[in-house]
């Protein structure tokens, strides 16, 4: 029997107008507990998230999987660190670019794959200035005008 198409999808809008992405990279993430059902629920906030290095390995702080419904026996920690799933070359990769001044690492979109794992969608970022917000609000507007038009 196939399986069903997961449609669980949260993304973090607030990082495309903060950030100009640089680069893109799935990341599978070591959940414990009742995660994955809060995720499938989709009870999960983007909002804040960013990663960071410690001892070479990568995890995400600031994303908050809310608590399962149905379960009371190994619930999880709502705004724990979770670590992220990456191969060495790529995590060596963002090792040396978040050293780099001015770059970060910030979650962009949550998903469920087709074989019923959670993965994150991470970017390497550039902090916008004010006038960059200012003009990716102007060419919003106008492709907005554009179609409708």
């Amino acid at each position: 029997m196939p399986k069903a198409k997961s449609k669980v999808q949260v993304s973090n809008r607030r990082a495309s107008f903060d950030y100009e992405f640089l680069e893109t990279y799935t990341a599978g993430i070591c959940l414990v507990g009742t995660e994955i059902k809060s995720i499938r629920a989709g009870k999960v906030s983007l909002q804040d998230a960013f990663c960071y290095f410690v001892d070479g390995e990568l995890y995400v702080k600031g994303m908050n999987i809310a608590l399962y419904h149905w379960g009371s026996w190994g619930q999880h920690e709502p705004a724990r660190d979770r670590k992220l799933l990456l191969n060495r070359k790529e995590l060596r990769h963002l090792a040396q670019a978040v050293k780099t001044k001015g770059l970060t690492i910030v979650a962009v979109k949550l998903f469920v794959s087709d074989n019923g794992y959670a993965k994150l969608v991470i970017a390497l970022a550039k902090g916008k200035k004010e006038y960059d917000k200012r003009q990716s609000i102007k060419e919003k507007d106008l492709r907005r005008e554009m179609e409708r038009q």
